[in-house]
């Protein structure tokens, strides 16, 4: 394996999400990805982001008093100065709320960059001078919006599954001879988890294992139990084992009504489970339906309930979807080509004559 092309540039993160989702883990793992290259970098983040400790005991420098304070002009006033004190040559603002705290005269002093998870209002991202969006369809949002072309890029995802030993059936309730459906996501109105447990009804021998927490864990338990399929439904909450959950897996199952990308995505390519997913903007750029996944229009029970069984009954399909889908993930993400691609972008944006 090469060493990354590290260049000598100081960058401050700032991730101003508090929660587990996509955009946090993503961005997490990135930062890691740079300090294991050996990029000069802090983060700024909350103090009770789920993953600052794990940051840390890697080696990068996590600073919290800017999110600290309780009002949004207090903590602008408070990131100026932490910008002033470390003085980057590039501001990575991670989301909306990242770039909203950001004060107007970083642009100064630095690069600033704002990253999109999805299509969001660019008004938000007023003092960045640099966008950079997880999908081609989102760069290309940007720029259909008015941004320069040539200060726009797009850089992948990449997934964080390490390979790890099937989770115990019996740890989560599971017979051993029951078929398991895997979700990976927030317990969202977005994630389209309803259409899911209704397919569950016609699915008698599956099992469904949701991954995740969110504001429809009420909902959803209660709808399990409404449709009779309760006893077949686990809540395993959010879990940091995404390795042993897909290993133990017969397929992974992505719902959604909204999806700009969707990492899991690549968790489930880069784990080998078998993907059937909901026809969202993200599944519909990346799975070819049959080659590398398969893809159900959104909501229709009864296309889920199909593709589900034609996956769990035809072992040829379920061999070609999975080497499709890891051949891709290969191909293009990788943690190791995403973290160059990265290093690329900042090295690029630093050079002379850069605007």
């Amino acid at each position: 394996m090469s060493m990354p092309d590290v260049p000598p540039v100081r960058v401050l993160h700032i991730m101003a999400g508090r929660g587990n989702g996509g955009a946090e883990l993503y961005s997490t793992d990135v930062i890691l990805s740079l300090q294991r290259a050996g990029l000069a970098q802090r983060a700024v983040m909350r103090p009770d982001a789920p993953r600052t400790a794990e940051l840390r005991a890697a080696g990068v420098d996590v600073v919290t008093a800017p999110l600290h304070a309780p009002f949004a002009t207090m903590q602008r006033w408070r990131m100026g100065r932490e910008i002033a004190r470390y003085r980057p040559d590039i501001v990575h603002c991670w989301l909306r709320r990242a770039a909203e705290l950001t004060p107007r005269d970083a642009g100064r002093a630095a690069q600033v960059i704002g990253w999109f998870g999805n299509y969001k209002d660019l008004r938000a991202f007023a003092h960045c001078r640099w966008f950079v969006g997880c999908t081609p369809d989102m760069a290309d949002s940007m720029r259909a919006r008015g941004v320069a072309a040539d200060h726009v890029a797009y850089i992948p995802t990449f997934p964080s599954v390490e390979d790890a030993p099937p989770v115990s059936r019996q740890s989560l309730h599971t017979p051993d001879n029951a078929r398991v459906l895997l979700t990976l996501s927030r317990l969202h109105e977005a994630k389209g988890l309803e259409t899911l447990l209704r397919a569950l009804r016609d699915l008698p021998d599956c099992y469904l294992w949701m991954a995740g927490d969110g504001p429809l864990r009420d909902a959803l338990g209660n709808l399990a139990t409404t449709l009779g399929v309760a006893s077949r439904v686990r809540f395993l909450g959010w879990r940091t084992d995404r390795g042993a959950l897909l290993a133990a897996a017969d397929i992974c199952v992505l719902p959604s009504r909204y999806e700009p990308f969707g990492t899991v995505i690549l968790d489930a390519w880069s784990a080998r489970a078998p993907l059937v997913a909901c026809a969202s903007a993200g599944p519909r750029a990346h799975v070819r339906d049959g080659e590398n996944g398969m893809l159900v229009p959104i909501d229709d029970v009864p296309a889920l309930t199909h593709a589900l069984r034609a996956v769990l009954d035809d072992p040829a399909l379920r061999a070609r979807i999975v080497a499709g889908g890891y051949a891709q993930y290969r191909a293009r993400y990788t943690r190791e080509a995403v973290t160059q691609q990265w290093l690329d972008y900042y090295r690029r944006i630093c050079a002379p004559g850069q605007d």
